[in-house]
């Protein structure tokens, strides 16, 4: 009998479905070997060489794979097709081929096979099987690599928070970057003026029809003012009129006559391409936009998806589909939608991520017939509809629109309105049609009179950059090449967890302590911190699973200077002090100090200014002034659920059950 290695028990269930009884399917549950947590776990004498053990709680695990592997004819190792599952079926092999509870490295055993499949299907799983491999050990010492450098950074950065900030603080060779991109933009916030203009808007009559138009140009002079704004990443585009306070607007509307005439009408067909098939990026990005998924719960949603059999592989950066899988979708668009619904050739799409890796397939489903997905719960069946939607309108014809654009003058006074309409759905069919995005226009053309009906001065102010919501915090890292797709979720989480960021009303905002963190960072440690070097370790990282690095330099030529730098600022670096909110009311228990609230652990709490001489403290209850309590009354406090995400809910409370992820609109008279 053959034995086959898996991760998960749910991969090892729907693959014993297809294969008959000469298999014996066995699941590792997840890495079996790893880093010591106790310890570095790395031998900086022996040239970072890491010190691998068998994972608390897999011992069980372990020897079971042992027994079985040394009566089966052929071990076949099928973990996941990235370097994560060939780092697992590494240590699978390693462990299995030797009697030694934790032994070396060693070279692939003939009796050892690596398998690799994208999707778990029968035609996938029987095809790897008579097309075995071994381990790709380049992909193992990129994965060696990732989680050396990272134990080094965490484990010899968080000590040196720990004694010069706070205990219990970490750092990570990525995290930290993403917590600097939150305080960077919350800063570009705080430093953002922002400026007063006015808008004027028309509503205009031709025959039953109102239509509203806005003012855009006088004396010939366009109205609209654009700046750009450096950002620490990225930029902004600010956009506003010259149009600076009401007078001015006034001043205008008074100066308008009739009569207003259409002056130019510009009739345009443009088509909308189809948006390529999901990558782990664009994927976690979709299900925050429209389904309000965060990147952890879809990345733990697709998990299950994939295990079950449903879509191929969901970690990989391609957009590329399999040619006959490309075939087939586009045998069934043209059976259920038509001919006018397929492009001549299919569609293909570039890679846009800086740093792409592993020649995977995009996100796809295995069956294109299952539109909907059977006996598993709401979230996977919404996120599964998803992935098929966007899978089968990535090979459909464009969708196209008719934009019209039109001109009213009067005098020197120009004024615009724009129309659209959808004159064929193309890819937009998969997704149920979509008109959303229409605005049509009343019949009009050139030399036409309409006739004025309200003049609308509307007052605004220039926006800040918005803060960086799950999804744009994602697109960023993509951009600049920061982390990996697959690591995006546990960041996310990291960051909020350890109180450096909090997430309100869907944007991250970061926390004193995240700010008072980066800061040290940028300090002492600004390359750690610093977006190119980043991504250029990233860009290191891919060479070694490339075959084109050798993981140990790679360590070094960070390592030396790292070192160096931990040391100066040991001896050299005093203590920084967090930043407290005073509250102006005495300390209950010694009458001498000051109130203030501090933020832990767990949040933040009241505590004594004379700490330690006094050590009071009490939980810190933050009140939303203004609000109230939509069903009793009372007063709308804010809450954290066990992993710190905000909520709103009512000082009443058990007696007043009522809660909200939304700040609540009922303002107190």
């Amino acid at each position: 009998m053959d034995l086959i290695i898996v991760e998960s028990p749910t991969k090892a269930k729907t693959i014993s479905r297809f294969l008959g009884k000469d298999y014996q399917i066995l699941s590792t549950m997840g890495h079996i070997r790893d880093l010591p947590k106790s310890s570095l776990g790395v031998d900086l004498e022996k040239n970072f060489k890491p010190q691998y053990v068998v994972v608390p709680g897999k011992e069980k695990t372990v020897n079971q794979l042992k027994k079985e592997a040394k009566s089966a004819q052929t071990v076949y190792l099928a973990t996941d097709p990235d370097r994560e599952g060939e780092a697992i079926a590494h240590h699978a092999e390693v462990i299995c081929s030797s009697p030694k509870p934790n032994p070396p490295a060693g070279g692939q055993s003939p009796k050892f096979s690596r398998i690799v499949f994208h999707e778990i299907t029968e035609l996938a799983v029987k095809k790897a099987l008579v097309n075995p491999g071994v381990v790709n050990k380049d992909l193992v010492n990129a994965q060696v690599a990732r989680r050396v450098l990272d134990r080094l950074v965490g484990y010899r950065l968080s000590p040196v928070l720990w004694k010069k900030i706070r205990r219990g603080l970490s750092a990570g060779r990525v995290q930290s970057v993403v917590v600097r991109l939150i305080v960077e933009r919350e800063r570009e916030i705080n430093r953002f003026k922002r400026e007063e203009y006015w808008r004027i808007l028309v509503a205009f009559t031709k025959g039953t029809d109102i239509f509203i138009a806005e003012l855009i140009s006088k004396g010939g002079k366009k109205l609209a003012v654009r700046s750009r704004i450096p950002l620490f990443a990225d930029s902004y585009t600010v956009t506003k009129t010259a149009i600076k306070n009401e007078r001015q607007a006034l001043d205008i509307i008074f100066n308008l006559n009739e009569p207003f005439r259409v002056e130019d009408v510009d009739t345009k067909e443009l088509s909308r391409h189809s948006p390529p098939p999901f990558t782990t990026s664009t994927l976690q990005q979709s299900a925050y936009r429209k389904l309000g998924f965060s990147s952890k719960q879809t990345m733990r949603l697709a998990q299950r998806l994939y295990e079950r059999g449903w879509i191929t592989y969901h970690r990989t950066d391609s957009t590329n589909l399999a040619s006959m899988a490309v075939e087939k979708m586009r045998q069934w668009i043209n059976s259920q939608y038509g001919r006018s619904y397929l492009p001549p050739e299919p569609n293909f799409y570039k890679t846009k991520a800086r740093v792409a890796q592993e020649a995977h397939e995009a996100i796809r489903p295995t069956d294109f017939n299952r539109r909907e997905v059977e006996k598993i719960g709401n979230r996977e069946n919404r996120l599964y509809r998803l992935i098929w939607s966007q899978a089968v309108s990535s090979q459909m014809t464009s969708a196209k629109f008719e934009n019209t654009k039109v001109e009213i003058s009067g005098e020197d006074y120009v004024f615009l309105v724009r129309g659209s309409r959808l004159i064929f759905d193309g890819y937009l069919k998969a997704w149920g049609g979509n008109r959303r995005d229409e605005e049509r226009l009343p019949l009009l053309k050139k030399g036409d009179v309409v006739v004025p009906v309200t003049f609308s001065p509307i007052r605004n102010f220039t926006s800040p950059p918005p803060r960086y919501s799950e999804a744009s915090l994602i697109a960023i890292l993509e951009k600049e090449g920061i982390g990996r797709p697959s690591t995006y979720a546990p960041i996310i989480s990291t960051i909020q967890n350890r109180r450096y960021a909090e997430k309100s009303e869907g944007q991250f905002e970061p926390t004193v302590l995240g700010m008072v963190t980066n800061d040290f960072l940028v300090d002492h440690f600004k390359e750690i911190v610093s977006l190119p070097f980043t991504a250029n370790m990233e860009e290191g990282l891919d060479k070694i699973a490339n075959g084109g690095a050798e993981w140990k330099k790679l360590i070094g030529q960070f390592y030396q200077p790292f070192q160096k730098q931990l040391e100066k600022v040991e001896e050299q670096v005093g203590r920084v002090k967090i930043p407290v909110q005073k509250t102006g009311k005495k300390c209950p228990k010694c009458k001498k100090g000051e109130l203030v609230i501090r933020t832990g652990r767990f949040g933040k709490f009241l505590s004594c200014s004379r700490f330690p001489e006094c050590r009071y403290t009490a939980p810190y209850i933050e009140k939303l002034l203004g609000v109230k309590c939509p069903q009793c009354g009372g007063d709308v406090v804010i809450k954290r659920t066990r992993k710190g995400k905000q909520f709103y809910g009512c000082s009443n409370y058990p007696q007043c059950k009522w809660a909200s992820w939304r700040k609540p609109k009922e303002i107190s008279k």
